[in-house]
């Protein structure tokens, strides 16, 4: 029998190849689009769960009440690890973090720059990042001892063996290589070549002991057994006994094993992260997967006036409804197979553009097991799911009114069919909306004047004999014709790396908590970045020597310090008095789609870590690099000559934003293709019912234009109540997106009805072939076939 069922299958398959065809296509980019999301959300979710003791690793975070809203940030002081470790026995190991360092490396004649971080020694212990030579216990014990992964160790090393080799660092220290480490896993949020010891960090003078400097990451390991929720109570007031500059901060551990997933708060609050990204797009996956399966039922109850006479038939001779839906359940789970097979090769061809695309290094391995299990659940779920409407609605079908004609309900207001149709639509005008939504604002933000000129402006980093020699570099540079300013800030000025709330100035509330940026810079700096100066003057060591400790507050801050008159008052930070001689425009240090913040940029006094260096328009940009590139390798010989240009860097902040609203587009677009496969397969049908009637109405002297527009205008009903059901729908969770912006655009009426009519226009179009070519059929012909 079930030979039988393969067979009438099979010649069904090839009876009807057009509609097998848009029934395999649909289905197949229904499971492509799934198992990329699913890939996508596979690796998200396993990264950095590898971790042997990833269920006993937390990572130390802060709460502090700021104007009735409690802050939460993951940053603390060098100082909390040791303390953590020897005022609590229920901590196994402890490690700070310093972030990414970036060294010059030099073996013999070879030099290099590579990434990486200083930790304790018990980082190893912590993280399950095993080593292939060395011992996990006294790696990172020495001073000068260095762990370096497998492919930094070939780069620096070739084919000879690492271990216990010399290297260089920064043209100054030597480091013994103490151990290799197997090269990272793809799946970890980590991202170094090489860790150095703690100890190294405090013979250079970097541990910096104030508990008011949160500038690293601090990872504790608890011992088993540890009852957490206890642990947390106990170690919430170490700040209150240590910094007594912040008495309300409480210290609490969050779970590792929730940190990529779960990475933003809201008053002390865990709100989400990436999550909120990977259950939109999985919710997106399962909606196209939907659409799909319903594109086939529709297809599929299209036809089946085609099959209702061999139903009517099978039944009289015998056949049992179980049969029947077994029988249709069957060439459903065959055409989903069929369509898994093309989903398949679709995989291979895209997976390398998708991965690109979402930033992550996503393979298909064909020897995974549970892949290929997962995988035939999926198609038979899909398969089931996609045959059961028409497997019901054929098997049910009466023999005596199949027989008879009168099976047929044409003119019903209200079909499954056509509240699938409705569905599908709703879904393409929701994203639709959401596409326009997106790109809106990506827009808004893009046209968002920055408040500096980002063209012809470089940075690099202040490293080697740089600092020694920036006076002799700077002045050779001005005098190359080609560098109109130049200046030393302490970051890049389209970074923030640091803030606080601790500045003082007269007439300042005490509970004033308001986070200022913290922006040091030499001289020139508005010259240089272009910043416009709306009060007072730039700087200019030259003409006045005492502005190493002045100060440039922008427009935010003169807000918030409420001066009458901003230039002469004095602002205090780190012990030290800057007076103001100048006020600029606001201009955005980081995030674009976030308001900006105020800012004191400091005098010359303190240190600097970035050099920025203004082209003059009139020199070609390849001319200017080289000779800048010249004047900093006779200066610093020992390093290469590493730069940024300012506007491709600005650039990059739109990132993440530009690929979210790709994805939405390319999912936007698979939508409606699969919805005008299934409003083409309801078109069909439609005019496959009334085939007679259309005869009729022709020889009675009706127009080609007036029956397509009978045929069409009911679709568009279909449509027209979506646009009804999907308007508010989007509008709810576009208003909600957008409330994590505080740059953001107004949603304006003519989004929706933008989004209508483009549903509108592609429905039209989709049903119009099927109408038109219904309408000029030849009457004579119609009637005779019916």
């Amino acid at each position: 029998m079930f030979k039988n069922y393969l067979k009438i299958a099979w010649r069904n398959l090839l009876r009807n190849k057009s509609f097998s065809v848009l029934n395999i296509v649909g289905l197949s980019i229904g499971l492509t689009v799934t198992a990329l999301i699913i890939m996508w959300i596979n690796f998200d979710v396993g990264i950095d769960q590898f971790h042997d003791k990833k269920d006993r690793i937390y990572e130390v975070y802060n709460q502090y009440p700021v104007d009735g809203e409690i802050w939460t940030w993951n940053s603390t002081p060098k100082i909390m690890a040791p303390t953590i470790k020897k005022d609590y026995p229920e901590v196994e190991s402890v490690s700070r973090f310093n972030y990414d360092d970036t060294f010059l490396f030099s073996v013999e004649d070879k030099r290099m720059k590579s990434t990486g971080t200083i930790v304790d020694p018990d980082f190893l212990n912590i993280f399950s990042f095993p080593l292939v030579e060395g011992s996990i216990a006294s790696a990172l014990e020495g001073v000068n001892s260095i762990v370096i992964t497998e492919t930094f160790a070939k780069k620096l090393f070739g084919d000879k063996a690492a271990m216990g080799k010399i290297v260089k660092v920064d043209n100054a220290d030597i480091f013994k290589v103490t151990g290799i480490l197997k090269d990272l896993p793809n799946n970890t949020g980590f991202n170094f070549e090489f860790l150095m010891p703690w100890a190294y960090a405090h013979q250079r003078g970097w541990n910096n002991q104030h508990w008011g400097n949160n500038s690293i990451a601090t990872y504790v390991l608890l011992k088993e057994g540890t009852d957490y929720t206890a642990f947390s109570k106990k170690i919430k007031n170490l700040r209150e006994r240590y910094d007594k500059d912040a008495p309300e901060t409480v210290t609490y551990l969050y779970p590792w094993s929730r940190y990529w997933l779960y990475s933003e708060f809201e008053n002390g609050e865990e709100v989400g992260g990436r999550i909120i990204l990977i259950r939109m797009f999985g919710i997106i996956a399962a909606i196209i997967l939907l659409l799909a399966c319903i594109n086939f039922m529709n297809l599929s109850t299209a036809r089946s006036e085609k099959r209702a006479k061999e139903v009517g038939i099978r039944k009289v001779v015998g056949a049992r409804k179980g049969a029947l839906i077994a029988q249709f359940l069957g060439e459903s789970i065959l055409i989903s197979f069929i369509a898994a097979a093309l989903a398949l090769v679709l995989l291979l061809l895209v997976l390398p553009y998708f991965g690109e695309l979402v930033q992550r290094p996503l393979s298909l391995d064909m020897t995974n097991t549970p892949f290929w299990i997962t995988g035939v659940i999926v198609v038979l779920f899909t398969g089931v799911l996609a045959g059961s409407y028409p497997a019901l609605y054929l098997s049910g079908f009466k023999p005596s009114a199949v027989l008879k004609g009168t099976f047929k309900k044409i003119n019903s207001p209200i079909t499954p069919r056509k509240v699938l149709v409705v569905l599908q639509f709703s879904v393409a005008i929701i994203l639709i909306t959401a596409s326009i939504i997106v790109t809106q604002q990506l827009q808004k933000v893009q046209d968002r004047q920055s408040g500096y000129s980002k063209n012809n402006l470089i940075y690099s980093m202040v490293e080697g004999d740089v600092g020694k020699n920036y006076t002799l570099i700077k002045n050779e540079l001005l005098a190359s014709g080609v560098v109109e300013s130049i200046t030393k800030t302490s970051s890049p000025i389209t970074e923030g790396w640091s803030n606080s709330w601790g500045y003082e100035w007269k007439g300042k509330d005490v509970d004033d908590k308001t986070t200022i940026q913290r922006f040091n810079a030499d001289d020139a700096i508005a010259k240089t970045t272009g910043m416009e100066i709306i009060a007072g003057r730039d700087f200019d060591l030259g003409k006045y020597p005492t502005d190493s400790t002045a100060a440039i507050i922008n427009e935010s801050a003169a807000k918030l310090m409420n001066f009458e008159e901003p230039i002469g008052q004095v602002v205090r930070d780190n012990g030290v008095d800057w007076r103001i001689v100048g006020v600029v425009k606001d201009f955005i240090l980081d995030s674009p789609f976030q308001k900006i913040d105020p800012m004191v940029i400091a005098g010359a006094k303190f240190a600097h870590n970035v050099i920025h260096i203004k082209f003059k328009k009139k020199a070609a940009t390849s001319e200017s690099l080289a000779q800048t590139e010249a004047v900093f390798r006779k200066y610093n010989p020992e390093y290469p000559f590493n730069y940024e240009f300012v506007d491709q860097k600005y650039a990059k902040k739109f990132n993440s934003e530009k690929r979210t609203a790709q994805l939405i587009n390319l999912f936007t677009l698979l939508t409606i293709f699969i919805s005008c496969l299934g409003l083409f397969g309801l078109a069909s049908y439609m005019a496959e019912s009334r085939i007679k009637e259309i005869g009729i109405r022709k020889v009675l002297g009706a127009s080609v234009r007036s029956i397509a527009t009978l045929l069409s205008k009911d679709f568009l009903k279909l449509v027209l109540i979506a646009i009804v059901l999907a308007v508010p729908v989007s509008w709810y969770f576009m208003s909600k997106w957008l409330e994590d912006f505080a740059y953001r655009i107004t949603i304006s009426w003519w989004t929706f009805a933008l989004a209508g009519i483009a549903a509108l226009a592609i429905a039209l179009l989709t049903v119009s072939y099927q109408a038109i070519k219904a309408a000029i059929v030849n009457p004579v012909k119609s009637l005779r076939t019916e």
